[in-house]
């Protein structure tokens, strides 16, 4: 695999990927819905990426079809006009199996971000989400590192809704940012959010992230609210509002209902 020669950061990152020759390398047998490898070219500089053409999508009982690359992509564009959280330079464009997300690959170090271990082998910069038993009867956790990246997608999935936040979607890039990635199941209007970031339920927001969520709603009746139209609908944008305005009103991280089932299975 190459090193993407593009720190997701930059500017040129998002030109790469929306304007970017794409020649697919091979599929990730992983996913539910066709997610494929790519290169990714433009100018003379290249790096890897994501391509997940629309037509490739599962259909969902509670999405409408079709959808799932706009999510995507309009996942990113909130990220970027609040900064809350990272999520790297995402497109829906033309691709060589027609109109699909194309994102840029993060390119991570070694380090976990999130974990299932011993009881006794969790970090003091952890937190603890759920204590279980594995496949032997020992005790185990579901755990995450306490850091404000971490933190901050925390946030951005309350706010957008995520369904689907695994353990996997929480990179550690080796620009020392990090990542969320697989928003595709985000933004309804339904409270939907499963997510394995639990660990600050019952936390006070801090103050950075109150300034990141007064500046939404703004966003949204200008330049966010237009980078979203083609995307989402007018009740959808209506509901990450609702969502943002909630949590400034209460500030603190909200608790799990009992009404869904709040943490992903498989957890990674």
């Amino acid at each position: 695999m190459a090193e993407s020669a593009v720190d997701p950061a930059t500017p040129e990152a998002r030109e790469l990927v929306a304007r970017g020759r794409i020649e697919v390398e091979g599929r990730l047998v992983d996913a539910s819905n066709v997610t494929l490898f790519c290169t990714i070219e433009l100018g003379g500089i290249s790096a890897n990426a994501v391509y997940k053409p629309v037509a490739g999508e599962r259909p969902l009982w509670d999405f409408p079809d079709g959808t799932l690359a706009g999510r995507e992509v309009a996942t990113y564009e909130i990220s970027e006009a609040t900064g809350l959280g990272a999520v790297p330079p995402t497109v829906l464009r033309d691709g060589p199996f027609g109109e699909g997300m194309v994102q840029l690959w993060v390119n991570t170090t070694d380090e976990e971000l999130v974990d299932v271990r011993s009881p006794d082998d969790v970090p003091d910069d952890w937190r603890v989400v759920l204590h279980a038993h594995d496949r032997t009867g020992e005790p185990a956790v579901l755990a995450h590192a306490d850091r404000e990246g971490v933190r901050d997608l925390a946030v951005l999935d309350i706010v957008v809704n995520n369904t689907d936040r695994k353990g996997g979607h929480v990179l550690a890039g080796n620009n020392g940012r990090i990542y969320g990635v697989d928003h595709g199941i985000c933004l309804h209007t339904e409270p939907k959010l499963r997510t394995v970031l639990w660990g600050w339920v019952g936390d006070p927001l801090p103050e950075e992230v109150v300034e990141k969520l007064r500046g939404l709603r703004p966003a949204l009746d200008g330049e966010l609210g237009k980078l979203l139209e083609p995307h989402l609908t007018g009740g959808e944008m209506r509901a990450v509002a609702e969502r943002a305005d909630r949590l400034l009103d209460e500030r603190v991280f909200p608790e799990p209902t009992d009404d869904w089932r709040a943490i992903p299975w498989p957890l990674f």
